[in-house]
């Protein structure tokens, strides 16, 4: 009921297709972090 009355507007809060969006772009944001992250690795490996 609380995402209800905070999606019409009659509660401050996060409505439930912008919580959506951000969970997709922190998603997206893991991704480059993760190949940054194993390139680092990779890197540091011996030759």
């Amino acid at each position: 009921m609380r995402q209800a009355e905070v999606d019409g507007g009659q509660q401050p809060g996060t409505n439930f297709s912008d919580a959506q969006r951000i969970a997709e772009l922190e998603r997206e944001n893991r991704e480059p972090e993760r190949a940054t992250e194993i390139l680092k690795a990779a890197s540091a490996w011996p030759s």
